[in-house]
């Protein structure tokens, strides 16, 4: 059966009698969306940090076409830590429309090890993505009014830095003009729109800790500079903050649904893991860690960028203390990082995969020796896989001193993972490991972006032409003390995507910094970076479609 076929044949339970069955939460606690969805309402004040669970963190190779599976992985892996005998729940980004209508057809999980009702997930779900949009456009729509009706902040209409969002990939959106008409339609400048989730507003969203603490990060957001001094103009200056607060105030409670197995999996925030974070809500990983002994969570792309940024951002700002990473690799990718190209991935290739490992040894070695935390490779099982690679790959991996595990859970739901359960729940109770920061505070930002490029990268160096350092040196004054956000290709260690394995000695070309003063982090672009995406000659649209009977199908 496809994936959407298996999310409707499941034995769904309604949701409010499940948090209370299994956590013991009260339907107080709890706004439904219809039976399979709710809402956990937090508290006003921020939850506590000195928190009981252990934080399981599922990251990955570097990204191949041929696909890794982290968040099948993250899903396989809490229904087995619940069959073991673990109470455990799995925290999720949100999927974007952007892709589910473009490459992925859908970013719920896959085969038996999936959140369900996936087709709300992957669609509308609780409306939170459509509530973060009309913030932000809001605040768009603010700036312009403001300079339309006199400009008493003096905005440089050349310099608004706040574009428009929209949770679609649309490429003839990236740069359009506005105010076109006349006078009364406003003034006419170039303006642009970017995807929902490249949005600060997003980022803010699942860095913000309670609801005051929300309607002060979006205060802080510099959505221009004025003519002549240049100084930064916030959203607080436009006293748009308190009604973009009011859009978001329910979207803040994050989402709970379950998986195919019937445990419970929050779903909330879905920054880009390029330009933000990629990670789910700190509100939402806080609260699971409040009720669970175990929670299982991800961060987007590779260990390079996902692993680096949920540790030096999402752990630093929310005192999160991981427990361990767990990496997932499959044979097809690694044999892509050797070399091979798609249409031979199938084929046994023992000299292919031996190459491609590098990319395997690399993030395993950036994961403990840089980052300072224990790690378990999951070797995510694909029916072409044969023994003589699959028995390579482990006695490869168990040669670097970290345990390995060929899960099933594709196929299998827990049951297919309960090996990798066991095997996680084991590292962590054998050794406790504390994360390290790749830099402190108090490093400049040229020094910050030096360790990530030579640390995780391992670039020779960095470069930036005289304008970039000027900012660099501009945005050290107030904001010298934030952590950094490197966005880059995510195909490869390097900015060249093409450069499989792990290519080492290169240098990383900063192209633009900027500053999300909000969200509390730089944004370092290095490489071709689109914040918004276009869709593919043939986008996953084209198969999406509904029956008479109202069935969806066509997401996967």
């Amino acid at each position: 059966m496809s994936d959407i076929e298996i999310a409707y044949a499941a034995k769904k339970k309604p949701i409010i009698e499940l948090c209370e069955d299994l956590f013991g939460i009260s339907k107080e606690r709890l706004e439904p969306y219809g039976r399979h969805k709710a809402k956990y309402v937090i508290d006003e004040e921020p939850l506590k940090s000195d928190l009981e669970g252990n934080l399981i963190l599922v990251s990955a190779i570097s990204p191949t076409p041929a696909g890794e599976g982290k968040t099948t992985t993250t899903v396989g892996l809490g229904d087995a830590l619940n069959r073991i005998g673990k109470k455990t729940i799995i925290c999720l980004r949100e999927p974007s429309l952007g892709p589910c209508f473009g490459i992925k057809g859908g970013a719920a999980g896959g085969g038996y090890a999936q959140v369900v009702p996936m087709e709300d997930i992957n669609l509308h779900f609780t409306g939170d993505f459509h509530a973060i949009t009309a913030a932000h456009n809001l605040l768009a729509a603010m700036i312009d009014n403001h300079i339309h009706h006199g400009n008493a902040l003096d905005i440089d209409s050349r310099a608004i830095v706040h574009k428009r969002v929209l949770d679609m990939n649309d490429r003839s959106l990236r740069s359009v003009v506005v105010g076109m008409g006349g006078t009364a339609n406003g003034f006419l400048r170039e303006d642009g729109f970017d995807i929902t989730v490249a949005s600060e507003v997003m980022a803010i969203f699942c860095l913000a800790e309670s609801i005051a603490d929300l309607k002060n990060r979006l205060g802080k957001i510099i959505v221009a500079y004025t003519k002549g001094k240049k100084r930064p103009v916030l959203a607080s200056e436009l006293n748009a903050h308190g009604a973009m607060t009011a859009l978001l105030k329910d979207a803040l409670n994050p989402n709970i649904v379950q998986t195919l197995e019937n445990n419970l999996a929050f779903i909330h925030g879905g920054p880009f893991a390029n330009i933000a974070h990629g990670c789910n809500s700190i509100i939402a990983t806080k609260t699971a860690l409040g009720l669970a002994d175990y929670v299982v969570t991800e961060a987007g792309f590779g260990a390079d960028l996902g692993a680096e940024k949920f540790v030096d951002i999402k752990c630093r700002i929310g005192k999160l203390k991981p427990a361990i990473v767990v990496l997932v690799a499959t044979i097809r990718a690694l044999k892509y990082h050797g070399g091979l190209e798609i249409k031979d991935l199938a084929q046994e290739n023992l000299s292919a995969l031996e190459k491609g490992f590098v990319n395997l040894e690399r993030h395993i070695d950036n994961v403990k020796n840089k980052l300072g935390l224990n790690c378990v490779v999951a070797i995510n099982h694909f029916s072409a896989d044969s023994e003589a690679e699959i028995n390579l790959l482990k006695d490869k991996v168990l040669s670097m001193g970290v345990e390995v595990s060929v899960a099933h859970h594709w196929a299998d739901g827990g049951l297919g993972a309960e090996d990798l359960a066991t095997k996680v729940v084991e590292s962590i109770a054998s050794s406790s490991s504390k994360h390290r920061y790749l830099y402190t505070d108090d490093v400049p930002i040229w020094g910050k972006i030096e360790a990530v490029a030579k640390n995780i990268y391992r670039a020779s160096g960095i470069t930036a032409d005289r304008k970039v350092r000027d900012k660099i040196e501009a945005l050290q004054k107030d904001h010298g003390q934030m952590p950094i956000c490197i966005a880059k290709t995510q195909m490869s260690f390097s900015t060249d995507p093409t450069l499989r394995g792990a290519p080492s000695g290169h240098v990383l070309d900063v192209r633009e910094v900027k500053v999300a003063a909000g969200a509390g982090f730089i944004v370092v672009i290095a490489g071709n970076i689109m914040t918004m995406p276009g869709l593919p000659k043939i986008p996953s649209a084209e198969r999406i479609d509904v029956s008479g009977n109202g069935k969806i199908s066509g997401l996967f």
